[in-house]
């Protein structure tokens, strides 16, 4: 017989060695080995590092543990005024049960990546566009906090959800452009009112001070010669006291 030699001492050492090397497997740092002895879990995966897998009595299925950076397709989206958008995320997760991870979910990652999207447009469903767009951080906790509790039974641990993008319609970015311009028009407005506002407290208390010091009117009068006299022109002007003209003024009344 051919394979006679099989069924020798030697031949029965050689297969051992074999299977034995068969059995033989090596987990790198960040993967764990979920074993099965006779269809039944083992309570403790195994790794890293070389272990033994008795095949066909034991199978393994190897779980890596490190994150996973999930980005979510975009989303049709209506929010709660009623905006039709789309938006799309990035999910970051990672297996911390081995065990869980098989035995609760047939594939934990596409199960991950189904939950974030449906996630995705409930909770964006239920807020307005400005606040999609103002309150994004409040709305990443909230979504990492729903997507976490539903994965946690898949022993799935989601630690961050951050919103990537909102693509917004083109008439509604039209919309949003001229309600920023009527903003920033009503602000200047605003501002210049305030300019003038404080300027006529400012010239009120400029006159309340030259009526207790008439002096003061004079110097101002004379500074103001003193500006226009630094100009290119031909005019010249001279102040004249209404104290000069009162008895003129009076001589006039008496006459009448």
């Amino acid at each position: 017989m051919p394979f006679g030699w099989i069924f020798s001492p030697l031949g029965i050492v050689f297969l051992v060695v074999l299977y034995a090397v068969s059995c033989i497997k090596i987990l790198k740092e960040y993967e764990r080995g979920v074993i099965f002895t006779l269809g039944r879990l083992q309570s403790t995966p195994k790794g890293p590092g070389l272990i033994l897998v008795f095949n066909p009595i034991q199978q393994m299925v190897k779980i890596s543990l490190r994150t996973v950076v999930l980005d979510v397709p975009p989303q049709d989206v209506i929010t709660r005024d009623n905006v039709s958008i789309k938006v799309n995320a990035v999910i970051y997760f990672r297996a911390i049960d081995p065990n869980k991870a098989v035995t609760e979910v047939e594939d934990y990652f596409v199960a991950t990546s189904q939950m974030s999207q449906t996630t995705l447009r409930s909770v964006l469903g239920q807020v307005e566009l400005d606040d999609l767009l103002a309150e994004r951080e409040k709305l990443n906790l909230k979504l990492q906090e729903i997507i976490d509790k539903h994965t946690d039974p898949w022993g799935v641990k989601v630690s961050a959800v951050e919103v990537k993008h909102v693509d917004l319609p083109e008439e509604m970015r039209r919309a949003m452009a001229k309600q920023a311009e009527a903003e920033r028009e009503k602000r200047a407005k605003i501002i210049g009112a305030e300019a003038e506002f404080q300027s006529a407290e400012k010239l009120v208390e400029a006159a309340k001070m030259m009526g207790n010091h008439p002096i003061a009117l004079q110097l101002r009068y004379l500074q103001t010669l003193a500006e226009v006299a630094t100009e290119n022109n031909s005019t010249t002007l001279f102040p004249i006291p209404i104290d000069l003209l009162k008895p003129f003024l009076e001589k006039k009344k008496g006459e009448g």
